[in-house]
């Protein structure tokens, strides 16, 4: 997660490509044109193409909450100042300023208006984490949904070496998660239904996110996509000091060679990604009750055999 410190050695909008005065719906627009091309859905195997994205979605979290952005705005107007001031200087008045701050380097300390500046960027920054960027899932949703319209107009199977992958249609990917936990640990692990969707949701949009109430260290987590459950399988690790493993618990695509196609593969390539959000949405509710009582069971036969 990046730091404050972080976001303010970077210029978010030369990042966005805008300038200081570009208006909310035009940083929006710039956010969507640049986290297209680097979205983990089309770049899973480059990092830097999600750390990119990362940093896009930390400026659009900034610039569009108007709090925030004040504060960010107010520090890099007082640096634009301090620079001025020091072109503005001649060489002897440059060379006296070197002087001083070689000798009060080892005690530098910032001046108050600087101190409160910073902590009121800290404590914007910390509220936006706390209460989540409505606007920055808002915008990755549309993301998400354009690099899905994008696939289903090619309308052509993608192969892999020569091998296609065939899925099962009405059943959503499911995989199951486990973590080291103790009985007697309150904080199950460090891991709750929220710090789970964070760390999932960058992968695809989740649908469910089911922490067991019977077994310690144990979840359940449906994705919208097969290829969002497969790029958390192949790359999720959780929280660096309890790591997740994580499996397959339902919807896991099939290889087959191209040969073992009937004509309707098409159809089964154009709805890889299984019905439309629309219709998850309607049986969502049902489908979340049948899955919390199949994890009962797992418990229980876990229990049993324990």
């Amino acid at each position: 997660m990046t730091s404050t410190h972080d976001i303010l050695q970077m210029d978010l909008y030369a990042l966005l490509g805008i300038n200081s005065t570009a208006t909310t719906k035009e940083i929006k627009k710039a956010y969507r044109q640049k986290a297209l091309t680097c979205h983990p859905d089309k770049n899973p195997d480059n990092p830097k193409a999600v750390e990119l994205f990362h940093q896009l979605s930390q400026a659009l979290e900034v610039l569009t909450d108007a709090a925030a952005k004040a504060a960010y705005d107010k520090i890099c107007a007082a640096k634009k100042q301090a620079e001025e001031r020091n072109r503005k200087l001649d060489d002897k008045r440059k060379k006296i300023k070197l002087d001083l701050e070689a000798r009060e380097r080892h005690a530098e300390s910032q001046s108050q208006e600087e101190v409160q500046n910073t902590r009121t960027l800290e404590e914007e920054i910390a509220r936006l984490r706390e209460e989540g960027s409505r606007q920055l899932e808002e915008e990755q949703r549309l993301i998400r949904e354009q690099i899905q319209r994008e696939r289903e107009a090619q309308q052509q199977p993608t192969g892999d070496s020569g091998v296609e992958r065939c899925f099962t249609r009405n059943v959503t990917p499911k995989l199951k998660l486990k973590w080291k936990c103790k009985k007697d640990d309150e904080t199950n692990g460090g891991y709750s239904e929220d710090i789970l969707f964070r760390l999932l949701q960058k992968y695809g949009d989740v649908l469910n996110v089911i922490v067991s109430s019977k077994k310690k260290g144990s979840a359940m987590v449906e994705f919208a996509t097969v290829r969002a459950a497969e790029l958390a399988v192949k790359n999720e690790t959780g929280l660096s000091d309890n790591l997740l493993k994580i499996s397959w618990l339902e919807g896991q695509p099939e290889v087959t060679h191209p040969g073992q196609f009937t004509s309707s593969q098409g159809l089964l390539t154009n709805e890889r990604d299984y019905e439309s959000v629309v219709m998850m949405r309607m049986r969502q509710a049902a489908e979340r009750q049948r899955i919390i009582e199949q994890m009962q069971r797992e418990d229980e036969e876990d229990a049993a055999r324990s």
